[in-house]
């Protein structure tokens, strides 16, 4: 089973990557974690429907067919620790791709955000994209690491 994380937006600062790269490293061979991250769409004159439009294409074309769609968002399901690595160990017995999407600046086209398997939020605050991806990649370690037992989460 793969983790793909699709994300818009291509430069994160060096801290966020190297952050990046020390998480995805930690993750067993039976659960690869992977970034795809897709270009933004230059802000210009363009409505936000044609800057979603243009988003939503460079996503789905990352996004492998037949893959769970989780995107984040601030309006999704909250979830606690333990509530995520349940939801990891359910990804994990469908035994298919699970994609999580990140979307840019101007958020995530409606209808893709709705046609979603899923919907998980982060956090209430509004968090900065490189953040984001730093966070969610511990997460979903630290999920991975409940669910194999280790004493990562700590009650």
């Amino acid at each position: 089973m793969r983790l793909l994380v699709v994300a818009v937006g291509q430069r994160v600062p060096d801290w966020a990557q190297q952050a990046w790269n020390d998480y995805a490293k930690r993750f067993p061979p039976e659960l690869k974690v992977e970034l795809k991250a897709v270009k933004t769409e230059p802000r210009g004159s363009k409505t936000l429907a044609a800057l979603h439009a243009a988003e939503r294409e460079r996503i789905e074309a990352a996004i492998p067919r037949g893959a769970r769609v989780v995107v984040l968002d601030e309006r999704g399901r909250s979830l606690d620790t333990r509530a995520l690595a349940a939801r990891l160990r359910d990804w994990q017995m469908g035994g298919g791709d699970v994609a999580l999407v990140i979307g840019g600046p101007d958020g995530i086209e409606p209808g893709f955000r709705e046609a979603a398997h899923e919907r998980i939020r982060l956090s209430d605050l509004t968090l900065p994209h490189a953040m984001v991806r730093v966070l969610l990649v511990e997460q979903l370690y630290r999920a991975w690491s409940v669910n194999a037992g280790h004493p990562y989460h700590r009650e």
